[in-house]
């Protein structure tokens, strides 16, 4: 069952890039005292991902950030791979998460078996908005290649209102 409004963001250690390399985090300290939008896709480099979902959050990455203190992307991917995506698609705005083993993926209930098409555990697209590690705003597209409920234009509705 997906995280929900209210629920408690779970605290898991996955991996980001640091100065050296891949580096861990724990989600626990990444949303503690901060307002976070954390926005998760199927894969780096996929179609959607790359020529719908986040480009809207590059574009409008300032005006996200003017509204919170952390804004991040999520993927089932190695740290190596989402830097290089981060890269390609200029979001150096944005703090890329490497879930490789799908374990945070899991502990938010956004997971989905895509082994029909080679790509094992992936995440949902979702979006969702957190104020001290507590979801307020939780949002998932389930339609294949529809980005609506997890739009960077959703997402900062959300926070104006």
């Amino acid at each position: 069952m997906p995280i929900s409004v209210g629920d408690k963001i779970p605290d898991v250690t996955i991996k980001t890039n640091g100065p050296d390399g891949p580096e861990d985090i724990s989600t626990g300290e990444l949303f503690a005292g901060k307002l976070v939008v954390l926005f998760g896709v199927p894969g780096a480099f996929t179609p959607g991902c790359s020529n719908t979902h986040m480009p809207g959050f590059v574009i409008k990455a300032d005006k996200v950030l003017e509204k919170v203190d952390t804004l991040a992307c999520m993927a089932v991917n190695d740290a190596f791979v989402m830097r290089a995506w981060q890269q390609d698609q200029n979001a150096e705005a944005i703090l890329m998460l490497a879930d490789g083993n799908a374990e945070f993926t899991r502990a938010l209930g956004m997971e989905k078996d895509a082994s029909g098409a080679c790509m094992g555990v992936r995440s949902l697209r979702f979006a969702l908005i957190a104020e001290d590690g507590v979801v307020t705003y939780v949002g998932i597209d389930t339609e294949r290649g529809v980005v609506d409920k997890s739009s960077v234009d959703t997402v900062l509705a959300h926070l104006q209102g």
